[in-house]
């Protein structure tokens, strides 16, 4: 009887630190995704409060504005539909320029500002992160071509 005592026992502390090691697990994966929002469903509501999120779209020609002596850069994102204002600090990609596909990674603040502490640029003229070439397809139909 003590032997299926003490057996019961080691099963059930077994059993019980898979399953806090399990929670642990799907807890800091959910904390660590990055789910993608084009300008407008972020307008739509459909962005969550308080977490990081990734934005994609692209720059808007003539919307560039860098502060003088520092890092700091402030530029409008479009999804041909709605545009938001993105701000960032720090060095930007080579690539990223006027009419370039960018996808940007921060959080909204309470101006409705998107607060980047990314930002990513596409690579050559015909390539355009998928979410956003997904995003720009899903918006116009078969208007693009």
């Amino acid at each position: 009887m003590k032997k299926r005592y003490h057996r019961g026992i080691r099963v059930a502390l077994v059993l019980a630190g898979v399953g806090i090691a399990v929670a642990l697990m799907l807890r800091a994966l959910n904390e660590n995704l990055s789910y993608f929002y084009t300008p407008q469903k972020v307008v739509a509501g459909e962005a969550p409060d308080g977490r990081r999120f990734r934005l994609g779209g692209l720059v808007i020609p003539g919307s560039i504005q860098r502060a003088p002596g520092s890092l700091k850069i402030s530029f409008l994102v479009t999804d041909n539909q709605e545009t938001l204002t993105v701000e960032y600090e720090g060095v930007l990609p080579d690539l990223f320029r006027d009419g370039q596909g960018v996808i940007a990674f921060g959080t909204m603040n309470a101006d409705g500002v998107f607060v980047a502490d990314e930002v990513l640029a596409k690579h050559d003229e015909n390539y355009m992160p998928p979410e956003v070439a997904e995003a720009l397809k899903e918006i116009h139909g078969d208007e693009q071509t």
